[in-house]
């Protein structure tokens, strides 16, 4: 049966089969009856999983226990600089996680990376700050860390540095090492 495709029922947790066909209309579930086009969104502040009907995104849905906004309407938030003399009071004491992008103007790999970092603060601006670190201009904090190849992102969490990857990856690869890293309560 290729052509049915099988959505789990949020509400009972059972299997519907449901026809290639039929699947952009409204599906229900053929054991309680509850709509199957429901969603699971998760809070960045909080982390609480929310269901809500994907008829209701566009009327900008709160988180049900923080009361924070789940959908952000899409803002230019860039990532700003960071200097020795900043470092610890934009990372090691920040309330939220961080992603500290250490690069140099000379660095093709960090220009290319750079589109990728700002695409990155906007989508998680309210789980992570994004900040840039340049290694030439900054060079005790990069030595502190270990830089020795760029780009490197740093990812800290409570104030710790829990992870760090180099080379310039594909925006998948960064986000699965943010969510990672994004704060919950």
């Amino acid at each position: 049966m290729p052509d049915n495709v099988i959505i789990r029922c949020l509400n009972c947790g059972t299997k519907n089969r449901i026809p290639h066909k039929k699947l952009q209309g409204r599906s229900i579930c053929g054991k309680c009856g509850a709509s199957l086009d429901e969603l699971i969104i998760c809070c960045l502040k909080c982390g609480t999983k929310n269901r809500m009907s994907e008829d209701r995104l566009h009327q900008k849905p709160l988180c049900g226990k923080c009361h924070e906004p789940l959908i952000m309407p899409q803002q230019k938030i860039m990532p700003f600089d960071v200097t020795d003399q900043t470092f610890a009071r934009e990372v090691l004491t920040s309330d939220t996680s961080v992603l500290v992008d250490c690069w140099a103007p000379w660095c093709a790999p960090c220009r290319t990376l750079s589109p990728i970092i700002d695409e990155l603060a906007s989508d998680y601006a309210n789980g992570v700050k994004v900040v840039k670190l340049n290694v030439d201009e900054n060079q005790i904090t990069a030595s502190q860390y270990g830089i020795r190849s760029i780009p490197t992102m740093l990812f800290f969490k409570e104030g710790k540095m829990v992870d760090r990857v180099t080379g310039a990856l594909p925006k998948e690869e960064i986000e699965r090492h943010l969510l990672s890293i994004i704060k919950t309560s």
